[in-house]
C-alpha cells in the first residue's frame, strides 16, 4: 500500500468530521471516494495531504509515518475542488511555480518555459497559449491547467482529484479520463472524488463510501451497482424515476423575451410562466448563463426587449431586477454566491437587513429569529449559525442562498447549475425545494448541463447551441432528441414551439 490512514479521527467544534477512518490506496489503482456533502471526504483528503493534523491516528506513505518534518507528503499531488491558480500570471508560470521545484533554478529562460509548457498543454488538451493570463481563459481550461500543474513535479506517486470534472465539458472530461488511465498505467495511485456516479463507474477500480464522518462500505466497482452505492451513501433507496416538475403551472406570463442579442447570444425568444420550471439545456459555452446574466442586468444587451409582468424591463440594472423580485443564483457558488468569511447568520440575512435593523443597528434577536427560521425550513446542517459559511458543504451553502432569496419574496429565481458539486441525496432535496418554490407561484429558470436533472425538473425545456435557441421541448422529450439538439445536430429544424 502506498498510502494508508490508520484510525484517523478529526474533530471540529461541534462535529466529528472523521471517526476512526482506516483506508488504504494501491499503486496502479483508481480508488473512488463517494459520499453526501459533509460526509468527510474533503476532510480526509486534507488529513492525507498534511493540511489537517488529526486528533487521533496517523498517515503512512510508503510504509512510513508521514509528518510535516519528513517531506513524505511531497509524494502526493493534490488537485482541490476549487480553482487555486494565480490569475494575473501566465499559463506557463502557473504550471511551473515554484520554479525551484520544477528544476528551473536561477534565471528563468522564458523560451524554455514556453516550450516545456506547450508539451503539457498539448498532453492535457488545454487549448490555450502558454503566454495567456489565467484570468483570461475559461473556467474549464483553468480546471485542466490546475490538474496538469499537479503532475508537473517529479517524484509524486499519488494523484488526488477532488471533483475534477465539475467545470469541464464532456469532451474535456473524456480527455481527462484518458490521461488518468495513462497515469494508472504508469503505476500512479489515483484517488478520485466525484458526486457523478456515472464517472465513478466509468473510471474507478474500487470505491469507499463515507457517511456522517464514518467509512460505511468499500467494494470493487465491478461487484456493485449505482443503487447499491446510493443506498450506502444515503442510508435509503432513492427513486431514480422521481419527477420534480411543478404541478401548479399557470398560463400567466411573468417574463417575455423578444429578439434579445448580445455578445454571446443571438435572437433569443422565450416566455416564462408563473409557477413553472423552465429548463435551459446545453453544453458549457452554449450561452445559457450569458442570456440570464443579461436579463438580470449584469451583462450588456445589444438589441431586443424584455417585458416583465406585461411592462417594459429596464436592461443593464441588477438593482432594478432585485427590486422587482428577480434573483440570479450563480453557478460559481463559492466565489459569487456566498460571503465565505462571514457566518451562516450573516449570509442568510444580508438581503433583509431593512427588516432586522432597529434604530440604525441590527437587532440581534431579529437576526437570530430569521436565521433560525431559514435553517429549520431549508434543513441546513450547521453546528451553529455563527459558523463561517465556507466550512459548510456545497449543498448546505446552496440551501442558505435559497433561503436568503426566498426571504425577499421573489417572483423569478434563476438557478444556474444549482447542484454543481452536490451529492445525489442533497440534489433531490434541492429539486424538491425548487418544485415547492415553483408551486408557490414563483417562476423558475433552471440552467443545467446535466441531462437527467433537466428532464427530472423541467415543465418545458429550451435547448441552446452556439449562442442560439435550437428548440423548445416538452418535459417528456426523449434523451437522444434533446442530446441531438444541444449538440447542434438539429440546427436545420425549426423551433418546435416558437
Amino acid at each position: 500500500m502506498i498510502l494508508e490512514a490508520r484510525n484517523v479521527t478529526k474533530i471540529f467544534p461541534g462535529v466529528i468530521a472523521l471517526d476512526s477512518i482506516n483506508i488504504s490506496f494501491e499503486l496502479g489503482k483508481i480508488h473512488c471516494i463517494v459520499g453526501e456533502n459533509g460526509a468527510g471526504k474533503s476532510t480526509l483528503i486534507k488529513c492525507l495531504t498534511g493540511v489537517h493534523v488529526p486528533e487521533r491516528g496517523d498517515v503512512f506513505i510508503g510504509g512510513n509515518k508521514a509528518t510535516k518534518h519528513n517531506k513524505l507528503f511531497s509524494k502526493i499531488a493534490h488537485v482541490p475542488q476549487e480553482i487555486d491558480l494565480f490569475p494575473h500570471m501566465s499559463v506557463a508560470e502557473n504550471l511551473f511555480l515554484p520554479f525551484e521545484r520544477s528544476g528551473l533554478k536561477g534565471f528563468v529562460n522564458r523560451k524554455t518555459l514556453r516550450e516545456r509548457a506547450s508539451v503539457i498543454i498539448e498532453k492535457f488538451n488545454i487549448g490555450v497559449s502558454p503566454d495567456s493570463f489565467v484570468r483570461e481563459i475559461p473556467v474549464s481550461q483553468q480546471q485542466l491547467l490546475q490538474i496538469a500543474r499537479a503532475t508537473v513535479f517529479e517524484g509524486y506517486e499519488i494523484l488526488m482529484l477532488d471533483e475534477p470534472t465539475t467545470s469541464l465539458t464532456q469532451r474535456d472530461t473524456e480527455h481527462l479520463f484518458k490521461t488518468i488511465e495513462q497515469l494508472k498505467r504508469e503505476n500512479k495511485a489515483i484517488v478520485f472524488i466525484s458526486h457523478k456516479l456515472e464517472e465513478v463507474f466509468r473510471i474507478g477500480d474500487v470505491t469507499t463510501v463515507f457517511r456522517n464522518g464514518q467509512q460505511v462500505a468499500s467494494a470493487k466497482l465491478s461487484d456493485v451497482d449505482v443503487p447499491w452505492v446510493i443506498k450506502q451513501m444515503t442510508g435509503r433507496t432513492l427513486d431514480e424515476n422521481e419527477r420534480f416538475a411543478s404541478e401548479r403551472t399557470t398560463d400567466e406570463v411573468l417574463l417575455e423575451v423578444k429578439n434579445l442579442n448580445g455578445e454571446s447570444f443571438k435572437n433569443i425568444n422565450f416566455t416564462l410562466k408563473k409557477g413553472e420550471i423552465l429548463g435551459f439545456s446545453g453544453l458549457v459555452g452554449a450561452g445559457r448563463s450569458e442570456v440570464m446574466q443579461a436579463i438580470f442586468g449584469y451583462l450588456p444587451v445589444a438589441s431586443g426587449n424584455i417585458h416583465f409582468e406585461g411592462k417594459p424591463w429596464v436592461l443593464g440594472n441588477p438593482s432594478h431586477a432585485v427590486n422587482k423580485g428577480v434573483f440570479y443564483l450563480p453557478e460559481e457558488r463559492r466565489s459569487q454566491g456566498i460571503l465565505p468569511n462571514l457566518s451562516v447568520k450573516a449570509n442568510a440575512t444580508i438581503t433583509i437587513l431593512k427588516d432586522i435593523i432597529v434604530n440604525g443597528f441590527i437587532s440581534s434577536s431579529k437576526e437570530i429569529k430569521r436565521t433560525t427560521e431559514i435553517i429549520e425550513k431549508y434543513d441546513i446542517k450547521t453546528p451553529t449559525m455563527n459558523r463561517e459559511i465556507k466550512f459548510l458543504s456545497g449543498g448546505n451553502q446552496q440551501k442558505v442562498i435559497i433561503g436568503r432569496f426566498m426571504s425577499c419574496k421573489p417572483k423569478i429565481l434563476i438557478f444556474d447549475e444549482p447542484t454543481k458539486g452536490i451529492d445525489v441525496g442533497t440534489k433531490n432535496q434541492i429539486y424538491q425545494l425548487m418544485k415547492q418554490i415553483a408551486e408557490s407561484g414563483v417562476g423558475i429558470i433552471l440552467i443545467s448541463s446535466e441531462m437527467n436533472e433537466i428532464q427530472k425538473c423541467s415543465n418545458r425545456i429550451i435547448s441552446m447551441y452556439n449562442g442560439k435557441i435550437m428548440e423548445e421541448h416538452s418535459q417528456n422529450t426523449e434523451t437522444h432528441e434533446l442530446l441531438h439538439s444541444i449538440l447542434g445536430l438539429n440546427e436545420g429544424r425549426k423551433h418546435a414551439k416558437q
